[in-house]
């Protein structure tokens, strides 16, 4: 999946993030100026003798406080703070080492933050190029009138001036080098996690529809399945009114009976139309024809072809049975197939153990392996989403967990519908 990214825009900053630049603003000033005090302490002025003292506090806020911005107007923070040093460095402010710093995170700020990425490079590239045209400046007339035992300990290959413009050289390439550097870097990873985002929300949409797509064919091949039912009821009540009008006269008693048969195959009949109807919610694209009579009478079977297919399969039947209603009889058919053919795609297993238990007023269908645990079907769970819909259509309760001792199982409870045979 590629997500176009040439015109993203990165968001400006959240309000908490406002918020922490305005501490981290006031608390780099409050630094600088406890540095300034402890410079002026010691009396080591590295550029020569400072100006006043309300001189040295007015560069040293100018040149640190604008940070409490720099998310907001990056280009305009680093363009202050850059105009503030060079004027402090030419006043002879003597704080270096905090504002220093402040020059540096403001540049990085740019490349980090500054939606127009054209105007990010210029505002760069101009304060880098400013800066190294202010230090050949200022390296010229400094170094013009020189005492010539400026350097009375220098015993290197290379000439002391030579070696001290080449160290200043140098240690400002890598200063701004990493600022600009990073700055991008920050850039790029911010568009990134936009990226993995972006392809993240399109994953679960696309997860949700496959999902949906999924329930929908469920309840269309269900309520195709119940329609073979409530046809094949309404038949046979065809079937037995026809033989009851023609008995009515001669044996009222076999008539009474029959007709106790219609009202059964009428009652049942409804309840199926009524699942049918809550269930058939769209039109069946896929024109799906398999089959849906088996139940579960046939479940031998499908541990039978378990077992062929490498399996160590058992099967079980507790309780005492009794005739169930065919739309149920089928769905339990269906979830011990499909919870089969998880342990056979998805599960690793060795063993699965098939159980049908009929209690007194409901039917518990049980299939257990020892395989990795919870099956990856379609990635989506899409088998798991059939079992489910199968299980609410009969108003009945579906459990898929991790089993303690290792594997997976798939446990569906129905309220127990006892049919006339």
């Amino acid at each position: 999946m590629t997500v176009e990214l040439t015109p993203w825009r990165r968001p400006g900053p959240s309000p908490e993030q406002r918020r922490t630049d305005v501490l981290v603003g006031v608390a780099v000033t409050a630094g600088a100026l406890l540095n300034l005090t402890l410079v002026n302490s010691t009396g080591l002025f590295a550029l020569g003798p400072p100006p006043g003292w309300p001189e040295q506090v007015f560069w040293t806020v100018a040149c640190t406080l604008p940070l409490a911005l720099r998310r907001r107007f990056p280009a305009t923070v680093a363009i202050v703070i850059s105009v503030a040093f060079v004027a402090a460095q030419q006043r002879h402010s003597p704080e270096q080492m905090v504002t220093s710093a402040a020059l540096y995170a403001a540049v990085y700020a740019v490349g980090a933050w500054s939606a127009d990425r054209a105007l990010a490079r210029r505002v760069r590239i101009g304060i880098i190029a400013a800066m190294f045209g202010w230090l050949a400046i200022s390296s010229v007339v400094s170094t013009t009138n020189l005492p010539p035992d400026v350097f009375p300990n220098a015993s290197g290959p290379l000439e002391p001036l030579l070696a001290g413009i080449v160290s200043t050289v140098l240690l400002n390439v890598l200063f701004f080098g990493f600022a600009y550097l990073f700055g991008d870097t920050a850039w790029i990873s911010a568009r990134r996690q936009h990226q993995l985002e972006v392809q993240a929300e399109e994953l679960r949409r696309s997860q949700a529809e496959a999902a949906q797509a999924a329930v929908m064919g469920e309840r269309v091949r269900i309520a195709r399945e119940l329609h073979d039912v409530v046809a094949h009821h309404v038949s046979v009540m065809g079937v037995q009114a026809a033989a009851t009008r023609r008995v009515l006269d001669r044996d009222p008693g076999k008539a009474r009976t029959m007709l106790s048969a219609v009202e059964q195959s009428a009652r049942t009949a409804v309840d199926e139309l009524r699942r049918m109807l809550n269930l058939l919610r769209a039109v069946d694209p896929g024109g799906d024809e398999r089959p849906g009579g088996a139940g579960v009478d046939r479940v031998a079977d499908l541990v039978a072809n378990a077992r062929d297919a490498g399996l160590d399969a058992s099967f079980g039947v507790y309780g005492e049975p009794v005739p169930l209603p065919d739309s149920l009889s089928q769905a339990a058919y269906r979830i011990i197939q499909e919870a089969i053919t998880n342990t056979l795609k998805h599960a690793g297993a060795t063993q699965v153990d098939v159980r049908i238990r009929y209690h007194a007023t409901e039917l518990e269908i049980d299939v257990a392996d020892d395989g990795r645990g919870a099956p990856r079907s379609a990635g989506v769970g899409l088998g798991l989403i059939g079992m489910r819909e199968r299980v609410t259509a009969h108003d009945g309760t579906l459990t898929t967990d991790a089993r303690p001792t290792g594997g997976f199982r798939v446990r569906a409870r129905f309220p127990l519908v006892r049919v006339t045979a």
